[in-house]
């Protein structure tokens, strides 16, 4: 069992050392991508008594800002690159910021208004200090191997790491809020406690790839040339497409899962099982969907794995919505096939993002691969965004009544339905709709082989 949680060894040149170095960094971009996504939402209605259309806003307003904002770091990147060989100043800017500005996110001294005024400042600071060190980040495998074989085992590493970061933020993160006492003192405690581990696993990545020589150019693009060098590449943008819709589709139901312990399941503290049986499964099968997508076809696993987790999605509504252990069990056992379809959903869109822009680069004699992981971190962002605020408006719209820990509200049957839709039904949605933009990205890059053979 063990064997099957280990990346490969050195692959191209790429020593397992390099390889631990620049995966290490996915740690931290699991931790703040997920715990904001999982807690944020419950957070500020359940414990600082914020209204549920007002939380939604607070946690989708931010992430808009860093759809415009990432990729005016991926130009400014690739322009770093041209000038020094290298994107480690960003990448140190990003790794010092988003420590301090991820705790204040938890550390608000105020309830209603003011809670989601605070909350609103310090999550624009941290997604835009995220920005500084992901953006880069998602560029280096680009340049770190011109193999695509090469590049998919550099996706293992990373996303064996993300998924180290995802369990941590939530496996224990939901239990230091309960361990330091719940309510804002816990959520206090829990910012600092993953503000640290951030610190500690984004430093070691931005100051250990120093070795990767970035050579985009041959001139730096500004921002209005980026783009407009970059909209020729169609299949790019479906690709980013059907990304961001399955994005949503795990935002969504992450923010649904604290709701659905609670409400739905018998208690809060089911909510890091919930995400335990989410996501530890995919430690061990993004090795096996490497294997897979080597024999069988990356696009072609992708489309498996999308079908798959839309089928599991639509099993968890009579299985959560039965009450009792039968259901809790169900859910859980659904959760985890779940979590073996999440795996390829993270490695193999990201194994094929570099391929997009090596055919740009023959398509148009420019390499700007920061521009292209702005735009693409750009249309995550969105859809990491977009999952909680819709699932905000739908508690709003189905009668969910915000509390504090001090005073809890029992939710009318209406309002549990809505809790549960969005946990099941949404997001197998949102999964379907993908597939087509998937098919689109298939039908590009054949024609641009036939036109290069």
């Amino acid at each position: 069992m063990t064997t099957a949680l280990v990346p490969p060894p050195a692959v191209g040149g790429l020593t397992r050392r390099r390889l631990f170095v620049y995966g290490l960094g996915s740690v931290g971009t699991g931790l703040f991508s997920t715990v904001p996504g999982l807690l944020l939402l419950y957070f500020m209605t359940d414990t600082l008594g914020v209204p549920a259309g007002i939380a939604g806003l607070v946690v989708a307003l931010p992430k808009a800002w860093d759809a415009v904002f990432n990729p005016v770091v991926g130009a400014a990147s690739d322009r770093e690159a041209v000038r020094t060989g290298r994107r480690t100043r960003l990448l140190v800017a990003g790794g010092l910021a988003l420590p301090v500005t991820f705790a204040a996110m938890f550390l608000s001294p105020m309830t209603g208004t003011g809670a989601a005024a605070w909350v609103t400042v310090t999550f624009v600071l941290a997604a835009s200090a995220f920005s500084l060190f992901q953006v880069p980040y998602v560029a280096l495998p680009a340049e770190m191997s011109p193999v695509p074989s090469v590049r998919t085992r550099i996706m293992v590493w990373r996303i064996v790491f993300l998924t180290l970061g995802i369990l941590v933020a939530g496996g224990a993160a939901p239990l230091v809020v309960d361990a330091a006492g719940g309510g804002r003192k816990g959520y206090g405690a829990m910012g600092l406690t993953v503000g640290l581990v951030i610190a500690a696993v984004l430093l070691v990545p931005a100051l250990g790839t120093r070795w990767v020589r970035s050579r985009p150019g041959p001139e730096p693009l500004g921002l209005v040339a980026a783009f407009r060098t970059a909209r020729g590449n169609r299949a790019f943008f479906a690709l980013l497409l059907s990304f961001v819709l399955q994005a949503a589709a795990v935002a969504i139901m992450l923010a649904a899962a604290p709701y659905v312990a609670t409400y739905r399941l018998g208690g809060y503290g089911l909510t890091s099982m919930l995400f335990v049986c989410l996501v530890a499964p995919s430690a061990v099968a993004v090795p096996l969907w490497a294997k897979a997508a080597g024999r069988w076809g990356r696009l072609r696993c992708l489309t498996v794995a999308t079908c798959g987790y839309a089928l599991g999605a639509v099993g968890l509504f009579p299985a959560a919505g039965g009450g009792g252990t039968v259901s809790v069990a169900l859910t859980l056992t659904l959760c985890g096939l779940l979590g073996v379809c999440y795996a390829a959903l993270q490695v193999l869109p990201l194994a094929l993002l570099p391929d997009t822009v090596h055919a740009d680069t023959a398509r148009t004699g420019q390499v700007q691969s920061g521009a292209f992981t702005g735009l693409w971190t750009a249309g995550e962002t969105v859809g990491l965004a977009a999952g909680p605020g819709a699932y905000s408006i739908a508690l709003a719209s189905t009668g969910f009544v915000s509390s504090t820990l001090d005073h809890p509200v029992a939710q009318t049957a209406t309002a549990r339905t809505g809790i549960l839709l969005g946990f099941s039904l949404v997001p197998a949605l949102l999964m379907l709709l993908s597939l087509p933009a998937l098919r689109a990205y298939g039908r590009r890059r054949a024609a641009r082989e036939t036109e290069t053979a």
